[in-house]
């Protein structure tokens, strides 16, 4: 399965007065680490969107092993855990410019059939990029 890599650098927005990188903040990195890693497929949530496809987040864990600062180059790792089923799941590792483990995590994400609001199978059409 492939894995993807994207690095960004921390705005002062996402910092605290101290300027640590306030942890709420990781959410939205992962974000942006499943969604490039999808772009790289061809793949965006418009287009699954517009195919009548919800990709909501169920869990999200993040584990913190190192502060991330104001100007830091961060990069998120972003990789496929399994063969996505009804659930996609994906783990991530951010390194500041050092390659030093920031952290972990982990989010789950449900295919949801925005007619029918409810779980489907992932579409044939990403099952086929994997």
């Amino acid at each position: 399965m492939k894995n993807f890599e994207h690095s960004f650098r921390v705005r002062y927005a996402e910092t605290d007065q101290m300027g640590v990188v306030y942890h709420g903040n990781y959410a939205q990195y992962f974000e942006l680490g499943r969604t490039e890693w999808l772009r790289s497929l061809n793949i965006t949530y418009k287009k699954m969107e517009e195919n009548g496809i919800m990709l909501p987040v169920i869990s999200l864990a993040c584990n913190f092993k190192k502060s991330a600062l104001y100007d830091d180059v961060l990069t998120v790792k972003t990789s496929l855990k399994k063969t996505p089923t009804v659930k996609i799941e994906f783990n991530y590792e951010i390194t500041n410019q050092n390659n030093e483990l920031i952290c972990t995590g982990n989010t789950v994400l449900a295919f949801i059939d925005m007619k029918k609001n409810r779980p489907t199978r992932c579409p044939n059409y990403i099952l086929e990029l994997l």
